[in-house]
């Protein structure tokens, strides 16, 4: 790690230490040890106006979400957009439609190179954020909740064999040229004891969505685990926000911005370690907060309005399943029609004839070369998942 890099105001210690490279001898370098939260410098004033502007983009968004008379149904889209941008930023690629289609039908990845291991990687960090919403509801936000959302987010996919679930027991580096090296295990459990602390110290005295945010950076500085760091640190920034800011349902998701300023987001972390720069990361990442909620607005009164709008389509003589099925294609705009025999126990036949009606009116369209009939909104898609579907 280059220490010239890293000025007297750096946000923590330079320790020596040991670094071993496969087949070569150890060699000696340095470590980054973070100092404990909070930040020594405190808020800078100057950024008042930027959080309250944040704050209250913030709660715009789940003003609005919350009142759709079915909330759920905008949390599927925006969790799957997040489960997509967060594993690109990891070099994970994946489309909405492979995701859909992979949730439909999940398998086994067979080897390394097997794509479905990408879809397997996706749909467990979209299972990691619904899995911690449920365990932040029940527990404080600790070292075990965070633990437990690696192991989801690690299970049966690349990084698997990395000890999911356990803190790592050895010295890791970021970047082929070490650019920074996160502290040494004996070092980082120090470090982890003391941010499970300070997560849980409701009388700091910074607000909310900065706390969320210095937080952030300091699960990415102690770099807790082996594989999976990045993407365990935006679940957990998305459930902070949802759970410290009071949040009805957590609808802010930040890794579409993140993705978007993918370098300034690893230089402005970098920068809080190396030159104590707290107000820069903190600026970028309420600018964040007001992007993302602005999107989420207008995604939200979108989907609104062609949820109105597809219903008024139904004749009222064919209300039945109809409506249901609908709101189903909120959830996930792909559809089997074995699937949908299933789900409200009627004959295949009579499943078909369904489905068949919804195309007739413009909602569903066959997607084609599908060894199973399957059918897709793509209105729903598109506006949702901002894709171009290309079949």
């Amino acid at each position: 790690m280059d220490i010239s890099k890293f000025t007297e105001s750096r946000t923590g210690a330079i320790i020596p230490i040991s670094v071993s490279a496969k087949g070569l001898l150890p060699v000696a370098d340095r470590a980054f040890v973070p100092q404990p939260l909070p930040p020594a410098c405190g808020f800078d004033v100057g950024l008042w106006p930027l959080l309250n502007d944040a704050s209250r983009a913030l709660g715009e968004l789940d003003g609005v979400a919350r009142n759709l008379e079915n909330p759920g149904l905008f949390l599927k889209p925006l969790q799957r957009l997040e489960s997509l941008t967060s594993s690109r930023l990891e070099g994970t690629f994946a489309t909405a439609q492979e995701l859909m289609l992979f949730e439909l039908n999940p398998k086994e990845p067979t080897n390394s190179s097997d794509q479905s291991g990408a879809w397997q990687e996706v749909a467990n960090y979209h299972l990691a954020l619904t899995q911690g919403c449920s365990l932040f509801n029940e527990l404080p936000v600790c070292l075990r909740v965070i633990k437990e959302i690696h192991k989801t987010l690690l299970s049966g996919v690349r990084g698997g064999s990395k000890n999911p679930g356990e803190f790592r027991t050895h010295q890791v580096h970021l970047g082929s040229n070490r650019r920074y090296i996160p502290p040494p295990p004996d070092e980082m459990l120090k470090c982890l004891y003391d941010l499970e602390a300070y997560l849980n110290d409701d009388s700091a005295s910074l607000s909310p969505l900065v706390k969320c945010m210095v937080s952030h950076y300091q699960i990415e500085a102690i770099h807790p685990f082996s594989d999976g760091n990045g993407r365990v640190g935006r679940v957990l920034l998305s459930l902070m926000i949802y759970r410290w800011c009071n949040l009805t349902m957590p609808w802010l998701y930040m890794s579409q911005y993140f993705e978007r300023h993918k370098d300034e987001y690893i230089d402005k972390m970098f920068n809080v370690s190396a030159n104590g720069d707290w107000s820069a990361w903190i600026e970028f990442c309420l600018r964040g907060v007001i992007e993302q909620s602005k999107k989420g607005v207008s995604l939200c009164d979108d989907l609104r309005k062609l949820r109105k709008e597809m219903h008024g389509r139904v004749e009222h003589s064919r209300g039945g399943r109809i409506h249901p099925i609908i709101e189903g294609l909120f959830e996930s705009p792909f559809v089997r029609v074995v699937d949908l025999a299933a789900k409200f126990d009627v004959r295949y036949m009579t499943a078909k004839a369904d489905v068949s009606y919804l195309a007739s009116i413009g909602i569903l369209s066959d997607l084609p070369n599908m060894k199973v009939k399957t059918l897709y909104s793509p209105e729903i898609f598109r506006r949702a998942y901002m894709e171009d579907e290309g079949f």
